[in-house]
Formats: C-alpha cells, sequence, structure tokens
C-alpha cells in the first residue's frame, strides 16, 4: 500500500461502504449500464421481498428504497450474536439519470436477491441511421 493510498483513505469523504449510521440507513450496491436503446440498473437486495422494494421516479431521480427487517429466533435471544456486520433497516439509493431516460417506460424485476430495473430512452435518443443522398 502506498502513501497516496492512505491518504485518500484517511482523509477521504465520510464514506462507511454500504452503511450511514448518521441516518441508520444503508444503501445497496448497484451497476448501472448503458445499452442502445435502454439504460439498466442492477441492485443488490439480499434478503429482501420484491414486494417490499419502490421505485419512483421524479424529476430525473431514480429512487430505490425498502427495508429489511432484522429477525431473531428464541436460539438467537439466548445466545446471542459474536459478530454483526450485515445492515438491516431502511434503505434507499439515488440515481440522477439522463434527460434521453423515458420516465414513462421503466419496468422492474426481483430474483434471488438481485433487483433489475430498465428504463428505456426516448426515440430521439435511439440512434438511427440518416441516410446521404448523391
Amino acid at each position: 500500500m502506498n502513501v497516496t493510498h492512505c491518504f485518500n483513505i484517511i482523509f477521504s469523504p465520510l464514506d462507511l461502504g454500504q452503511i450511514d449510521l448518521l441516518s441508520g440507513a444503508w444503501s445497496s450496491a448497484i451497476d448501472v449500464r448503458e445499452e442502445t436503446d435502454r439504460y439498466v440498473v442492477i441492485a443488490d437486495v439480499p434478503g429482501i421481498d420484491p414486494k417490499d422494494i419502490e421505485i419512483t421516479m421524479e424529476n430525473g431521480v431514480l429512487t430505490i428504497q425498502g427495508e429489511r427487517n432484522y429477525e431473531t429466533t428464541d436460539e438467537d435471544k439466548e445466545s446471542g450474536y459474536r459478530r454483526v456486520e450485515r445492515a438491516y433497516g431502511k434503505f434507499f439509493r439515488r440515481l440522477a439519470l439522463p434527460d434521453v431516460a423515458d420516465a414513462e417506460n421503466i419496468s422492474a424485476e426481483g430474483k434471488n436477491g438481485v433487483l433489475e430495473i430498465s428504463i428505456q430512452k426516448s426515440e430521439q435518443a435511439k440512434p438511427r441511421r440518416i441516410e446521404v443522398k448523391a
């Protein structure tokens, strides 16, 4: 590990990975892929039922939110945890999307702890071939 890397870690803005201790919320890790006709957002949401996830689009900002509940069993209460690293509670993620994103044409599917959101591009943004006349 070099000195520059160490300084970047020490003096970087408060970033606690996936957990915001100040608000008690966590944010899902995401990937955003641009394709010819759409954007695809893939978010990790393990342990959350897809029907408990709310997705909204307002003023060009896509918001993903929900909650992962902390579940305990009677056995957990008696023995106790030695370490708890998984985040629980409310989560949210906001993404500003380009103007070409079609707010009226968004779909989402959740499966195996992964949420996939498809945001179609407007027709004006899609590439088209222009004929050159001779």
